[in-house]
């Protein structure tokens, strides 16, 4: 297919609640520079059925009859963006489908709905993407090994072709969001979001995201299970997924939006989106909403203790059950790379102030429904166990005493972000 082919239409495939297989949900269109969401007749009518139909995601997608509209200033239902691939998947397929060389590729060079269709069918949440309303044929491969997705991630950033072989390893986890090398792998029962270094590191990404993930669990929040392998004398970390449940019969996907979803946001307007609004959409429509409250207040003032200034709104998501929205755990706790002190997080924290201090979160801690005593402890409970298990943690991740002064002071507990006068 050349870039002119783009994609007119694509059918939504959706894994219902606990099923392993998919039922078709109904049909995208593209129309003037816009895509439109229609549901399908079958799958309005399974309203009584044992297994009724959901809402992809209410109040965005209705279970209504006829074309929905779409929310002002989108594009395309965020819920069905949610499942798109980001940059560095966009990569991929661009690669696989044009050929073109390096990371400067325009990625306008395919449509939505071509993305949607062209990438992995393993995607995060419960939907796909076919040409077929009425045959499922799931886009995939056999399993890989981590070398040869590694050598597959080099040779993307590198503007390379790859080989049939290694062109079908990466292309699985063409479907997965953010901008760094990635892959999706299954391993002993278990399924994994592999992240990879790049080759354009300064200094050990994966290995701070894993000292990152590691003392967050420590802390007591709710956070992915992480893991770091070696493959071809490279760092890889593993991250395990969250949205898989394994059953007797097969895997089950459970439904995900992102906060930029529950914002009726999308990329452009992302710089709106504020932590205050996500806790007053928790507090009115998530499941226990005083204890969700309390697990991304710790979760914002984690991201500045440790220097993870890149929790945008896709960072943030919630589980979907067509009826109720449960914060998933947290994944993506990345420490970025800092020259100075002064940092800002990528979310508005209190009002139109984002800087990546605890006396921003304390000056909003009524909107979690904290006082600030509450908030307070929390802050500090965060803070010592940084200090108690910094030393361990990082002898685990193996991390180099050059990597670990850098870490020190200035992603984990900067001097800008801990004080709190």
């Amino acid at each position: 297919m050349m870039s002119s082919e783009k994609e007119s239409e694509a059918f939504v495939w959706i894994w219902l609640p606990g099923e392993i297989y998919p039922v078709v949900a109904g049909k995208l269109e593209a129309d003037n520079g816009n895509i439109r969401f229609n549901y399908g007749k079958s799958y309005l009518e399974r309203i009584h059925d044992t297994k009724p139909a959901i809402p992809i995601y209410e109040p965005e997608l209705p279970l209504k009859s006829g074309v929905l509209p779409l929310l002002e200033g989108l594009s395309m239902p965020g819920c069905i963006r949610d499942a798109a691939p980001d940059a560095w998947g966009r990569r991929v397929i661009i690669n696989k489908k044009l050929g073109l060389k390096g990371a400067g590729t325009d990625t306008t060079a395919l449509n939505e709905l071509t993305y949607l269709l062209e990438s992995g069918s393993d995607r995060i949440g419960a939907l796909d993407f076919q040409r077929s309303p009425s045959e499922y044929i799931p886009r995939s491969y056999n399993h890989a090994s981590v070398e040869e997705l590694l050598e597959s991630a080099e040779r993307v950033e590198k503007g390379l072709t790859l080989s049939p072989e290694l062109d079908q390893a990466l292309f699985n986890g063409s479907s997965i969001g953010g901008a760094r090398p990635k892959a999706l792998i299954e391993n002993r029962g278990k399924k994994y979001v592999a992240k990879f270094s790049s080759s354009s590191d300064l200094y050990s990404v994966v290995k701070a995201e894993l000292i990152a993930m590691r003392l967050a669990l420590l802390a007591g929040l709710n956070v992915a299970n992480a893991q770091l392998v070696k493959a071809a004398n490279k760092d890889v970390l593993l991250i395990e997924r969250f949205d898989r449940e394994k059953t007797a019969k097969g895997w089950s996907r459970k439904a995900m939006v992102s906060a930029l979803t529950l914002f009726e946001l999308d990329d452009m307007m992302a710089r709106y989106a504020s932590y205050e609004d996500l806790a007053e959409i928790i507090r009115h429509r998530f499941t226990n909403p005083r204890e969700t409250l309390k697990e991304l207040y710790s979760r914002l003032v984690f991201n500045i203790l440790c220097g993870n200034t890149d929790d945008h709104a896709r960072n943030h998501a919630a589980f979907w059950n067509g009826k109720e929205l449960t914060l998933t755990p947290a994944y993506d706790i990345c420490p970025q790379g800092r020259t100075g002190n002064e940092a800002s997080q990528a979310m508005l924290i209190a009002g139109h102030n984002n800087l990546s201090q605890l006396k921003t979160c304390l000056e909003t801690a009524h909107n979690f429904l904290l006082s600030k005593e509450e908030a307070q402890r929390i802050c500090e409970h965060l803070k010592s166990i940084i200090e108690q298990h910094w030393n361990a943690v990082c002898d685990e991740a193996h991390l180099s005493e050059v990597d670990k002064k850098l870490f020190w002071g200035r992603q984990f507990l900067n001097p800008f972000s801990i004080t709190d006068r």
